[in-house]
């Protein structure tokens, strides 16, 4: 791949669709000056000075953010929110990125999903996270709405990415009954690429493209392995990983890159070296948008995770909030790698 190359594959990202359903977390960053901290009176307690308020949305809201930064021509947003502030400030985010929401169910008995972040102004560095999450399984009817929202959206898009971000089971979108939906609109939509990613269970997709870092793939293979993970044992569970799902799987490897199986082949596309300070939140949120923009705009799966790896080089230079990618810094990102022009390594 050459510069001119990826030009080409990026301009192309304009002409896209792509539909985000799952977990939409508002995340609340709160900045704390410490020199005016007080003591409460009531209390006794230290009463913390917040001097401003950003908001942003998190977990699927950081793949649509990166999604619209990368310049992909529209963005679908598809998940549960409740009725209340954060919902409100959620939405105002998305719109503000380019996101479409009309496909957002908001309901006045759920939660807004909420990461509340207080940052000391004096170092950036984060406090103690308030954590605000749905811990009651969601209503049948709900899922209904969503599988049929789900179904109505998927011929107007060229991908649909997952996002399983609530550890309890069946709490969060993509609960039993709608991950055995997705396997179904994979297996029976073919042309359409499907790409799920989950904090808690990533081992029960199939029928998808999958992306987990090494310890969700060995977990995902392996249930009971407790020993040290080479590069062997790796590979080995990238590949059983694959045949499982029925579709290539991307592992992240942190800052050795990413290890994409298909087919029984193997790619691995090493890490890009930074300087600190990095900040990972949100990283393998911007490597799952570089990768379906790369493969729905014509890309080889080795192309893909290039792009995934230069996405998240850059995002992660971003500390104290969930960085994106432009298409411009992705270019001279590539330049810089690779002056000389791209190609697989293990092709």
């Amino acid at each position: 791949m050459t510069l001119e190359d990826l030009q080409t594959l990026l301009h192309k990202f304009a002409d896209l669709s792509i539909l985000v359903v799952g977990d939409y977390f508002l995340d609340r960053y709160l900045i704390i000056d410490p020199d005016l901290a007080e003591v409460s009176l009531e209390t006794g307690l230290e009463a913390c000075q917040v001097i401003q308020i950003r908001n942003s949305p998190g977990a699927a809201g950081t793949v649509t953010s990166n999604l619209c930064a990368l310049g992909v021509g529209r963005v679908r947003a598809l998940g549960i929110i409740g009725d209340d502030g954060q919902g409100h400030d959620l939405k105002a985010g998305l719109r503000a990125t380019g996101v479409d929401i009309e496909d957002l169910i908001e309901v006045p008995d759920r939660f807004t999903p909420t990461y509340t972040k207080p940052l000391l102004q004096t170092t950036g560095g984060e406090m103690e996270r308030l954590d605000i999450k749905n811990r009651t399984p969601v209503p049948s009817s709900l899922e209904t709405r969503l599988i049929n929202a789900l179904r109505k959206a998927v011929p107007h898009v060229q991908g649909i990415i997952v996002l399983d971000q609530v550890q309890e089971r069946n709490c969060g979108v993509i609960t039993d009954r709608v991950r055995e939906e997705i396997a179904h609109l994979g297996r029976t939509c073919p042309q359409h690429i499907f790409f799920a990613d989950s904090r808690t269970h990533i081992g029960e997709f199939r029928d998808v493209i999958v992306k987990s870092n090494r310890e969700e793939a060995v977990r995902a293979s392996l249930a009971h392995h407790a020993g040290p993970v080479d590069w062997t044992l790796l590979t080995t569970c990238a590949r059983t990983f694959s045949k499982r799902t029925g579709r290539p799987v991307y592992t992240t490897l942190g800052p050795h890159g990413i290890l994409c199986a298909e087919a029984g082949d193997l790619h691995h596309i090493p890490g890009i070296p930074v300087p600190d300070p990095i900040d990972i939140t949100g990283a393998g949120d911007s490597v799952s948008a570089g990768v379906v923009s790369a493969l729905c705009a014509g890309a080889s799966f080795a192309e893909a995770a290039l792009l995934g790896v230069l996405v998240s080089s850059i995002t992660i230079q971003q500390p104290g909030t969930t960085g994106t990618a432009s298409s411009d810094q992705v270019l001279q990102r590539f330049a810089r790698t690779y002056p000389h022009g791209w190609s697989d390594p293990t092709a």
